[in-house]
């Protein structure tokens, strides 16, 4: 049996495009309470902030030069984000000018809503608390 490079696998970062990249991250850093690991300028133009905890991150990039319209969905879903206080983080998004939706518990599942950004971008937030 060939060895597997995988062990005891994880995500380690998404990236994601974003029209203005720190008000995404003032936003989801108010919700998670996680901090800028990195921010600077991208490898091919444009701007990239790195938010998240010693474990992982959501790269958040910008690029003024090449930016095109998002279209929901294409390919990406959404993104989940698990929070201990989801009401706490509901009244964030509402306070960003965002509309929170789906609110509601799915089985199996955990409390949940979901939001989009600005750029269209579907994010859920969960709780298991």
């Amino acid at each position: 049996m060939p060895a597997q490079a995988y062990g005891s696998a994880r995500l380690e970062h998404v990236n994601i495009s974003s029209s203005d990249p720190d008000r995404l991250a003032d936003l989801i850093a108010r919700i998670t309470g996680w901090s800028r690991r990195w921010e600077g300028p991208a490898m091919k133009g444009g701007r990239t902030i790195h938010l998240g905890d010693a474990q992982a991150y959501l790269a958040i990039y910008s690029n003024p030069q090449t930016a095109t319209s998002f279209a929901k969905g294409a390919p990406l879903n959404h993104i989940g984000i698990a929070v201990t206080d989801l009401d706490a983080a509901e009244a964030l998004v509402k306070e960003a000018g965002l509309l929170p939706f789906n609110q509601g518990q799915y089985d199996p599942g955990p409390r949940s809503f979901y939001f989009l950004d600005w750029d269209g971008i579907e994010f859920e937030v969960v709780s298991y608390e």
